[in-house]
């Protein structure tokens, strides 16, 4: 693989993708609504834990459960019981896909336990952080587990047990939002290093990552996440999933335009990221 013509198409692609008129339809776009960082970490992680399947639906479900929680969601979980969360009015009969009402009662309790344990989940996560790892996994793998609690597995569709290896792509998403600060993610938790950052792994990154030589690994699991990233890093080692948002919204956006030295055309269908459809030109793929 030719590194410099991949940077070079990826740069290309940030330039063009990465400003704040590309971040609708993405829920990224409800961490914006809300000015008070305290309440805009507590959105991130709702937002990105909903964040699978179609965009429209997701944004669609992010609403639902925002909407009750007026103006300052933290307010509202910290002044509300199990028993609150549970009255059909609120989320008793919450629905999306996977995630039913139940699970999202439980989700909502284990944040405010966790709110009034740390003070913020920027304390939570910060609390399991190690000095001089390279990347933040085992501070992320602390908060989870810490959110989950003895109920764990009560809360399968929204935070998967980091302990079994899968990519975590919504939890890493959750990261991206938090620590990287640009045009597009707002980097609400401050002092943290971008340079840590794993990218956020779905199937169709996958899938480029494995059409220009950035992985051999056939599952897109963590061990999948970490060989990207690391590639990316060569690319961008201060920064390396900065490319993420980009690559993302070019599939949400359905379009498929000629960029740098060739394309990478996608379009949404069935999820935020449709696959590559052919490798770009001039790029020359390990075999």
């Amino acid at each position: 693989m030719d590194l410099y013509f991949l940077k070079e198409t990826l740069d290309t692609l940030y330039t063009r993708f990465n400003n704040p008129a590309h971040i609708h339809p993405d829920p990224l776009e409800f961490v914006y609504h809300y000015p008070a960082n305290r309440d805009r970490e507590v959105v991130a992680l709702l937002a990105s834990s909903l964040a699978y399947g179609r965009v429209q639906a997701i944004l669609r479900g992010v609403n639902q459960v925002l909407t009750p929680m007026g103006d300052s969601p933290t307010n509202f979980i910290l002044s509300r019981t199990i028993e609150d969360f549970k009255k059909k009015e609120l989320y008793g009969e919450f629905v999306y896909r996977f995630t039913r009402g139940e699970e999202l009662v439980c989700f909502l309790s284990a944040i405010r336990r966790v709110l009034l344990k740390y003070g913020t989940l920027r304390e939570c996560f910060l609390a399991h952080d190690r000095d001089g790892e390279a990347t933040y996994l085992t501070a992320l793998s602390g908060f989870v587990l810490a959110l989950r609690g003895e109920g764990g597995s009560s809360l399968s569709s929204l935070l998967p047990d980091p302990r079994k290896g899968s990519a975590m792509k919504r939890i890493n998403l959750f990261l991206r939002w938090m620590i990287r600060h640009d045009a597009v993610d707002p980097g609400t938790w401050c002092g943290l290093s971008p340079a840590r950052l794993v990218i956020p792994l779905d199937t169709h990154l996958h899938a480029f990552g494995l059409r220009f030589g950035l992985t051999r690994r056939k599952g897109a699991d963590l061990k999948t996440a970490l060989e990207i990233t690391e590639a990316f890093r060569e690319l961008s080692p201060q920064d390396p999933i900065r490319y993420d948002f980009a690559l993302a919204h070019r599939g949400i956006l359905g379009l498929d335009a000629p960029v740098g030295r060739g394309t990478i055309p996608v379009k949404e269908e069935n999820g935020m990221r449709e696959g590559i459809k052919r490798p770009f030109r001039g790029v020359r793929l390990d075999k």
